[in-house]
């Protein structure tokens, strides 16, 4: 279904209310609806698919093999870029929103992140796994007094952290030994309600704010820049794929070999836990007293410089790729418009898939049968879903949330 959108009204956050549903009829260099952007939240969204659901690396080959690899962790770094993306179009894309109107985007924001952190705290309950959403409050949260800044300032901000970032939380690994954080655990209701305390939020997670800021804040950077303009997108195309060989090259050339290896290389895919969003292998942070040579690695979810630097890179070239895609190839566009269904419903995809998956116990498969009736069921309800109603189900509940913003004065 095709419905035409007004070309000023941004779209929203990757895991946040649902947009109109479907593609502009006549978009254009300078559509304001940025369809690609939902596209490339279907793909992370698929990509996490890929790695909670799909076959090891272990028991792939070939092209399949490549798959799973470039999904492992860098499918939830893309969606973490594009969660910053989305909050600079909620703060007023180009020309951040001031006065009332800047309070109360800042007070949509808020809710939202409140609102993630507790469903992610609750699904954490229920099923004992980690999830993305309660960091994703926590990211939403900092990067409140950032939605204002330029793309300039921003940039610089997102690579500050990619270099400082990883070797804070490396010498914060040593400090945080296992005595010492079950002192804090003690005292941290989040901790004893689910088992992802604070301690875990920022610095020994899954997700650890302190080196996946560095993503949000490029996302937010990328979002202030006219990505209509043709100059604009020849520069991304070039730095996108530079910060991939800048990243990976680099610490293939200092670490060697095994530099780019994925933790899923080690997995038999038969274990019986599944630590959804983490890459379902890795914690996504440095273990206490590892060796500093670790800092000079990339694999998925090493959380080093060169791992953000090269993720970045993937976030920023599948990004722009998409936003081309669906301004230049119109078929693409027509043949794409159910997968981007999904995107523009994200939250209810990410959720609906963990819970279906952790309730019906779905173990590692050796077969790709499994994950693909996950992706065409969820492209099939988005497409549905779509026709009727302008927002997912989750999206339409958080959407309503944030109508206190409104109050805001």
């Amino acid at each position: 279904m095709t419905q035409t959108k007004p070309a000023q009204e941004p779209s929203p956050p990757p895991l946040g209310p649902m947009p109109e549903p479907a593609v502009p009829v006549d978009p254009g260099p300078s559509v304001g609806r940025l369809v690609g952007v939902d596209l490339a939240r279907a793909l992370a969204v698929f990509g996490m698919y890929v790695v909670h659901i799909g076959p090891p690396l272990s028991a792939t080959s070939g092209v399949a093999s490549w798959i799973r690899y470039l999904a492992d962790g860098r499918s939830s770094i893309l969606f973490a870029t594009l969660a910053g993306f989305s909050l600079a179009l909620l703060a007023g894309r180009r020309e951040p929103k001031t006065g009332l109107a800047g309070r109360q985007a800042k007070a949509r924001i808020a809710i939202r992140a409140v609102v993630l952190l507790a469903v992610g705290t609750g699904l954490t309950m229920v099923f004992g796994d980690v999830i993305i959403l309660n960091f994703y409050g926590v990211y939403f949260l900092l990067a409140l007094p950032l939605v204002r800044l330029r793309a300039r300032t921003l940039a610089i901000i997102a690579a500050v952290l990619a270099v400082v970032a990883p070797q804070l939380a490396f010498v914060l690994s040593s400090l945080l030994t296992e005595s010492v954080q079950q002192s804090i655990n003690a005292y941290d209701p989040l901790e004893r309600l689910c088992g992802v305390g604070v301690l875990d939020l920022l610095f020994t997670g899954f997700y650890p704010t302190i080196t996946w800021m560095s993503f949000v804040v490029a996302g937010m950077a990328l979002a202030r820049l006219d990505l209509a303009a043709g100059s604009v997108r020849r520069r991304l195309a070039v730095f996108g794929p530079a910060l991939i060989v800048l990243g990976y090259g680099t610490s293939r050339l200092l670490a060697g070999a095994d530099a780019l290896r994925s933790s899923a290389e080690d997995a038999s895919g038969s274990s019986g836990s599944r630590s959804f969003g983490s890459g379902s292998f890795d914690s996504g942070s440095f273990e206490p007293y590892g060796s500093a040579s670790s800092l000079l690695l990339a694999g998925p979810h090493s959380g080093t410089t060169f791992d953000i630097i090269g993720s970045l890179g993937v976030a920023i070239t599948v990004i722009l790729c998409a936003i081309v895609a669906m301004d230049r190839l119109s078929w693409v566009r027509r043949l794409a418009t159910p997968v981007i269904a999904v995107g523009t419903m994200s939250l209810t995809a990410y959720v609906g898939h963990f819970v279906v998956s952790s309730s019906a116990g779905v173990p590692f498969q050796e077969s790709w049968v499994p994950l693909l009736m996950f992706i065409g069921g969820a492209i099939l309800f988005a497409g549905i879903w779509s026709r009727f109603f302008r927002r997912g189900p989750l999206e339409y509940l958080l959407h309503t949330a944030t109508k206190l913003a409104k109050f805001v004065r």
